[in-house]
């Protein structure tokens, strides 16, 4: 890993320590290049003339993120976000009173909502699956939940916050053994650390370009198993997922993009193929070993400080640290870190509010160090906390 090259190619690391990768992290120039440049193609040539000129560059798309995730490039769609991605796989499937839902204690709000909804709407049920000794959901809890009824396994594999790493394989083993489809949300996972869906056993995987991919805002993808797409319909069609083949009728496309519509930000796209490129050029395995070494320095320089209380769950622990500082509103970090020029975030209990309930936790900051960072980032963070007292 070429770590000067690398901090050259993200001018806005000069200067200030930037731990919000979970947020939204910095694109490096290639990918605001490719954003940039496709907006002036179509400023002089219009968009119409722009997407045609750039037909072959934006199929590249799909390419490259299926090698990101190990999948083919007909299993691929692009969306403007993870939430889009989740929601059009998940409203998908057809559900009867009684069917059950298997998800973590650590499930992400918007996927959450969802299942209420549905429940309200359909009568389904909502089993949490237990975690382990260490805070991880269970796989050996889940198999022993596995019954007729269970229609879905959905798991936040990296939640936003308490610094944990779900089990995604061992999750997705028992559910391939059990022929249920497995729904993950690798929101907070791709990017961070090597992606195979044909190691998770997902057969459905969602994530989010602006996060540890450092893609641009606006983009997404919904990666399903080919098996899989072919029996559902999306809950939402337009011209270009389903083409209107007669006049009663249409033609669902036969690929994962029928769970797209024909609009959408061909500049952005290009940035999120050029972050996917990116992160594959650096190293997604020297991205995950460097990654985890900042947090658990984090951690450890943190962990030190008696007016610190770490939230973090786990044996196997991501690049996301969750802390308060004891007699420290979390309004009052945030603007003393943004004084000393150090960039983190908090996450509200809402977020992960099944988590925040049975831990008793209100907000909680969030620092995210990505691999871009030096050892001296993490360690003002744990300077300033300790000047706080």
């Amino acid at each position: 890993m070429n770590l000067d090259q690398i901090r050259a190619d993200t001018p806005a690391l000069e200067g200030q320590s930037f731990l919000l990768s979970a947020g939204a992290s910095l694109m490096p120039n290639p990918v605001v290049d490719a954003v940039i440049d496709h907006l002036r193609l179509e400023q002089r040539i219009g968009g119409y003339a722009a997407a045609d000129q750039e037909q072959a560059r934006l199929g590249g798309v799909y390419d490259s993120i299926a090698v990101l995730v190990n999948a083919d490039r007909d299993e691929i769609a692009l969306l403007e976000n993870a939430t889009a991605a989740w929601q059009m796989a998940f409203y998908a499937f057809e559900w009867r009173p009684g069917d059950r839902i298997l998800t973590g204690r650590a499930e992400y709000a918007a996927n959450y909502v969802a299942f209420l909804q549905t429940a309200k709407r359909h009568g389904v049920v909502i089993d949490i699956i237990p975690n382990d000794a260490f805070g991880a959901t269970d796989p050996q809890a889940l198999r022993a939940m596995i019954d007729e009824r269970v229609k879905l396994i959905a798991l936040t594999w990296v939640p936003t916050n308490g610094g944990l790493t779900n089990p995604a394989a061992a999750i997705g083993a028992i559910a391939n053994e059990a022929a249920i489809p497995y729904l993950l949300d690798a929101c907070q996972a791709v990017g961070q650390m090597p992606v195979d869906v044909k190691a998770l056993g997902c057969d459905i995987l969602t994530a989010t370009g602006r996060k540890f991919l450092r893609g641009p805002r606006g983009t997404g993808f919904l990666y399903i198993r080919r098996g899989l797409l072919l029996q559902l319909e999306p809950p939402m069609i337009d011209h270009f997922a389903a083409p209107w083949t007669s006049t009663s009728g249409y033609t669902l496309r036969p690929d994962a993009r029928r769970f797209e519509n024909w609009e959408n930000s061909y500049a952005n796209r290009l940035g999120l193929g050029a972050a996917a490129d990116y992160a594959r050029a650096v190293g997604l395995e020297a991205i995950e070993v460097r990654c985890r070494a900042l947090a658990d320095r984090l951690r450890a320089g943190l962990g030190d400080l008696k007016n610190v209380a770490l939230h973090d769950l786990g044996k196997d622990q991501s690049a996301i640290v969750s802390f308060t500082l004891k007699n420290h509103p979390i309004p009052a970090v945030l603007n003393a870190a943004a004084a000393a020029r150090i960039v983190i975030g908090a996450s509200p209990p809402a977020s992960t509010r099944l988590d925040s309930d049975a831990r008793g936790l209100s907000y909680v900051l969030r620092a995210s160090p990505h691999y871009f960072n030096h050892e001296a980032d993490v360690d003002a963070l744990v300077a300033l906390c300790a000047a706080l007292g």
